[in-house]
């Protein structure tokens, strides 16, 4: 059922929200060089390896240095990419990710093998399940780039404190995922976009 519903819930985004697309990608290409898309390597499930599609947001070549992006004044990021990152538009083409089975709507967000290097066996239980759109710490930390900001080493910071933290939120819902509890998800999660901005 979960699977059903991904294929057509994220067949339909597509559709209805084609008109976007074309209007961000003209955006994105008249605001900086590059590609339209920024597709990364992330971790998927049963430890497999995928390429994620995202809207650009950064300057070519940015991905070089750091993973991590701070704060909401990251230098890398172009003009264009505040505001869709602001609105969470980047992670729109992630859809294209849910349809051919890569991630699901719902599921822990895939992280860079960088840093899935880091997990103690337990918690690679996470990689059980289909990566996700959204999930329980994709909501709790949603300002998780001003949290960056703070810390006096962002990378350690992610690493012991964030990190940690998300994957425990990972591992409750491997234990508990649903399909009405993936549904009561989605609505909070665009109830929460739509209510801070």
């Amino acid at each position: 059922m979960k699977r059903l519903f991904d294929i057509i819930a994220s067949g339909l985004g597509l559709i209805v929200l084609s008109p976007i697309f074309l209007i961000l990608a003209i955006w994105i290409k008249l605001d900086s060089k590059g590609p339209v898309f920024y597709r990364q390597v992330r971790v998927g499930r049963y430890n497999k390896d995928f390429r994620i599609f995202k809207f650009r947001s950064m300057r070519v070549g940015s991905d070089k240095g750091s993973l991590v992006t701070i704060g909401g004044h990251d230098p890398r990021i172009t003009r264009s990419g505040y505001i869709i990152r602001k609105f969470k538009f980047d992670e729109l083409p992630q859809l294209i990710n849910v349809f051919v089975g890569d991630m699901s709507l719902v599921g822990p967000r895939p992280e860079v093998r960088h840093y899935v290097d880091y997990w103690t066996p337990e918690q690679m239980h996470v990689l059980d399940v289909r990566p996700g759109i959204t999930d329980p710490a994709s909501i709790k930390f949603r300002n998780e780039n001003e949290l960056m900001e703070k810390a006096e080493d962002p990378e350690k910071y992610y690493i012991e404190v964030i990190m940690q933290e998300k994957i425990k939120l990972y591992l409750k819902y491997v234990e508990k995922h649903s399909f009405f509890y993936d549904i009561a998800l989605i609505f909070k999660t665009f109830w929460v976009i739509v209510s801070e901005r």
